[in-house]
């Protein structure tokens, strides 16, 4: 049985984007796999960069469109940031190795996650980011329970 409840965020300006990052994690504390949507140029690397902000990382976070997967230390565990726009398959992602990122009970935050949603067996958020005029993003981010 799949259960779901949804969390709904409003950015009005870049300085929200911390508040609604720092929101998320107090609330979504169910998985550490994130799926991010939208469309391009909605804020998914933007919020991601947030989240890892907040999670202890004081480096660069920039979209893994070439290198499929970054990683990045975090305070108490790694974080994983993928972006899967590039790949044309499943079997693709899965020679990344993709399944042992996201069984390790790490932070996983994924940019074009359609390739995957049939890997994840436990729960995960989605989140979708939705452009409601130049300065306002809607933020949903849904828990996916099995």
């Amino acid at each position: 049985m799949r259960e779901n409840h949804t969390l709904i965020l409003y950015a009005d300006d870049p300085g929200d984007i911390a508040d609604c990052a720092a929101l998320m994690l107090k609330k979504c504390t169910e998985s550490r796999i994130f799926v991010f949507n939208g469309e391009i140029g909605a804020g998914k690397t933007t919020l991601i960069k947030e989240i890892c902000r907040q999670l202890g990382y004081s480096g660069e976070v920039v979209s893994p469109t070439f290198s499929i997967i970054n990683v990045y230390p975090g305070q108490d565990k790694e974080m994983y940031h993928m972006d899967l726009y590039r790949l044309k398959d499943t079997e693709e992602a899965l020679e990344t190795g993709i399944e042992e990122y996201l069984d390790s009970g790490n932070y996983c935050f994924i940019e074009w996650p359609e390739l995957v949603i049939r890997l994840l067996d436990n729960p995960y958020y989605s989140v979708t980011i939705t452009i409601e005029d130049n300065l306002t993003r809607k933020i949903e981010c849904e828990t996916v329970l099995y």
